[in-house]
Parts: C-alpha cells; structure tokens; sequence
C-alpha cells in the first residue's frame, strides 16, 4: 500500500506515539532480504541510535515514510512476516475486490477469502454473534517471534483501517485481543485499537456493533485509485466520523443513564474525547442535548403508558430534577401535561 499524506478524514497525533519495536520489526524484514535498511530510516528521519533506545516512539509521519518506503524497496508488502513475498500492489488488490461489495459484511468476507489468495501463513475471518462482529486472525504456521506481533497488529489495522475508508465512517472497536503477553509499549494499543484490550488471549481479534455490517460501501474506483496513492494513514490513524455514532448515544442514554450522567462520562464510554463527541453530534445535525432529550421523551412516554408511578417518580426515572421542570417538557414535546397524558390514554 503506498506512502503517504495526511487526510482530512484522519486523526493525526502531534506526538510521537508509534512503538519504536515496530520500527524495529521492519528492520528485521531488512535482514530477512540481506538488505541495508538507511535509505528507509534516513527517508523516516529516524537516527538508527535510536532504535536501541528503551520506550523510544515515532510519529505517524515518520512511520508511515517508513513503511511506505520499505514495501517499495523490499517489494513486499508484508515486510517479511510471511513465507512468500506480498509483492507490490498486493493490499490493493484486496481492497478493489472487495470495492462492489453491496455493504460493509460482504466487503469484509471478501477481504477475508482473497487474502487466502496472498499467503496461508494467516487465515482471516469475520464471525457475528449477540449483535457483535468480530474480525479473527488463525495463525496457520508459527510466525517468526521477531515479525509475530507486528503482523497481527498491522493485520488487523490494514483491514481496519480499508473499511472505515470504504463506508467513511469510525467503526469503533468494542474490544481487542492478542494471542501474546503484553508487550512493554502496552500503552500504545488503546490509541490504536480500543482501550478494551486483552493479552494472552487465544487469538488476535477486533469486535465491534454488528450493524456496522449493513452500512453501504460509499467509494467507487476513482476513489480508490486516489486513497491508493495515500493509503498508509488507513493503518496507523483513527479515522474521525462514526455514522452510527448518535444511534449509540441514544442507545447508551436508555441502557445506562446511571453512568452516562455528563459529556464526559458519555465520551468516556464510547472511547473518544468530549471533543470529539459533540464534533462527530455536529457533523451529523444533531447534539448531544438533543439526543437527550429524545429519549428522555421516548422513557417518559413509556413509563407513563405502562406503569402507574407517580409524576414525580416518572420525572426523576427519566432525568429531570423534579416534577415542575419535568412537566414543563413534556407539555414542549407533546401539547399535554404528564397527568393528562396519561389520563387521555395516548
């Protein structure tokens, strides 16, 4: 996948938050070929003292200029984690297959069917259970320890990465698990998965909403042929827009009022920033008072069709401070009072 610039679409980190242990890992794929790896630090920017250096991180930039350069002058795309080469052009391939799929879960699976095509060292695939759809990857033969955990990372943020582009939204993660214990640079991986995340676990994975699988593909070739030229920031950056994203807060309002009391105890359960949130609310024409005050609506009418309690029961069970500021709403959202709501038998 070639190299790279930044997109409007990406979360860029001003700091350097990339391991230098996968640095390190693409200089091992050097060895591997008995090729001398300064050209690719040099175009990074990353001094090779560096590399030594305990807890060392490079910025996404740097990292991307990396990679970009060591696929091209390693022509493997893989960068020597598998026992043949992905040639150049290789991770196109799949996403162009996958490009006429009619929604996200059947693009998926045929990512997960033509990467066979490419190697058998890994097999890749997509399972859904209780409205969850997990990404897992089975290691067919046992990977180099040097290369391991740096090809089921990049693995899965590959195919992460595709998707969010092909349906241009955040899939945000649910969890994440990772067949090895967990590594020194442990704090990385909430920045690039979720902060759910597992070591020691079976095998590697991704999960998230299953309803992401019905969203429609929204790209088309010449898209594709643009995101190609600047593809790496699929693998190493968040993407900003989650479409599903105020369906979730409605979801989170009604499940779990007690926690999601404030923006930020909101945001905190959906894994971005208080920022981030009201942004993304923004972006889709509605806020997060709005939200609230939908299903606060949606509750109220609830309760008071299928229960008996008092009003002011009913207006604590929903949110509101007491009865009077209660009330007033709901005459705001209906045209009648609570008491003669429920009365009228509406």
């Amino acid at each position: 996948m070639p190299s790279t610039t930044s997109s409007p679409a990406f979360l860029r980190p001003a700091r350097a938050v990339t391991p230098m242990a996968f640095v390190r890992a693409i200089v091992q794929g050097y060895a591997r070929y008995g090729k001398d790896p300064a050209q690719a630090l040099q175009a990074a920017q990353i001094a090779p003292r560096e590399l030594a250096r305990p807890g060392a991180r490079v910025t996404a930039a740097q990292f991307e200029a990396l990679s970009g350069h060591a696929m091209q002058e390693l022509d493997d795309e893989a960068l020597g984690w598998f026992s043949r080469r992905l040639p150049w052009g290789s991770y196109g391939m799949l996403c162009r297959a996958s490009l006429t799929s009619p929604d996200l879960g059947v693009a998926m699976k045929r990512w997960c069917r033509h990467h066979r095509l490419l190697t058998e060292d890994i097999t890749l695939a997509l399972e859904v259970a209780g409205g969850v759809a997990t990404l897992r990857i089975t290691e067919n033969r046992p990977l180099d320890p040097a290369f391991r955990e740096f090809c089921l990372v990049t693995s899965l943020r590959f195919m992460h990465g595709y998707v969010c582009w092909a349906i241009d939204s955040r899939i945000s993660l649910r969890q994440a698990t990772f067949p090895f214990a967990a590594p020194p640079h442990r704090d990385a991986y909430p920045l690039m998965f979720t902060p759910d995340v597992h070591f020691d676990a079976p095998q590697a994975s991704i999960s998230f909403d299953e309803r992401y699988l019905a969203l429609p593909l929204l790209r088309d070739e010449r898209a594709l042929r643009t995101m190609l030229k600047r593809a790496l920031p699929l693998t190493v950056l968040q993407y900003r827009r989650d479409r599903l994203l105020g369906q979730r807060v409605r979801e989170l309002l009604r499940a779990r009022a007690g926690e999601a009391t404030t923006a930020e105890a909101l945001a905190g359960l959906l894994n971005v920033s208080g920022r981030t949130l009201h942004r993304q609310l923004h972006e889709e024409g509605t806020s997060l008072q709005v939200l609230k005050n939908e299903v606060r609506h949606e509750l109220a009418v609830e309760q008071l069709r299928r229960t008996t309690r008092p009003i002011k029961q009913v207006a604590l069970a929903v949110g509101f401070r007491n009865e009077k500021s209660f009330s007033r709403a709901f005459l705001q959202w209906t045209g009648h009072a609570p008491r003669d709501f429920r009365q009228l038998g509406l």
